[in-house]
Formats: C-alpha cells, sequence, structure tokens
C-alpha cells in the first residue's frame, strides 16, 4: 500500500522475493461480488463500472487502507485467488498514463 497526491491509497503486490525489484499495481477491476458493500463505500459511483476503475477508487471499494501494508496475500484478511471457474482472456498492452518519461515502455496490461 502506499498513499499518492496526499490522498489516494493504492494497492502494489510485490511479486518477488526480498531484495528484487517486481511488483504490480492493481488500477482497477470488475467488481462480481460484493457489489452493494462497494456501493456504500463509493456512494457518488453512479454505474458497477465506476466502483472500482482506479486506484483510489479500487481501494476505497474494497476498504482497503495502508493498515493492509505488508500484509501476507495468501492469508489473512486480504488474499488474492484464483478465480473459481477459469474462462479464457486475452492481455493487451496499453500506453502508461499520467507519466512523462518512458511512458512508451510496455508496463501496463489489461485483462480483455
Amino acid at each position: 500500500m502506499y498513499l499518492i497526491y496526499g490522498m489516494y491509497e493504492c494497492l502494489n503486490i510485490v511479486a518477488e522475493p526480498a531484495g528484487q525489484p517486481g511488483c504490480v499495481l492493481v488500477r482497477a477491476l470488475e467488481p462480481v461480488a460484493g457489489i452493494e458493500i462497494m456501493r456504500q463505500r463509493r456512494p457518488a459511483a453512479r454505474r458497477i463500472e465506476d466502483l472500482a476503475s482506479g486506484p483510489g477508487k479500487l481501494t476505497l471499494a474494497l476498504g482497503i487502507t495502508r493498515a493492509h501494508n505488508g500484509a501476507d496475500l495468501t492469508r489473512g484478511p486480504l488474499v488474492v485467488r484464483e478465480p473459481a471457474g477459469q474462462r479464457a482472456f486475452e492481455i493487451a498492452v496499453t500506453p502508461r498514463i499520467g507519466i512523462s518519461q518512458c511512458a512508451e515502455l510496455p508496463l501496463r496490461f489489461v485483462i480483455l
């Protein structure tokens, strides 16, 4: 977890052992469960698509705070799991946004 612009908490998942760089900033998700509680946490969101359509919105909708910083995501209150059912998907690379240097590097991905 980290704070940007002094106001938005972001979910950053470290995906490598200590001492090796490698992490994923989770920028958005498609809500498929817990939608009512997400709506309570994000009452300004008009559509389901707006509940977690940015890194700050995502953490608000899911109730994730800096108190989760350093959490083990394999057990505990915040867990990353494989989907219950496997479905085919494609991964697309999109331009990086909000940065001025190295924006052309292929480091922003979306699941289609």
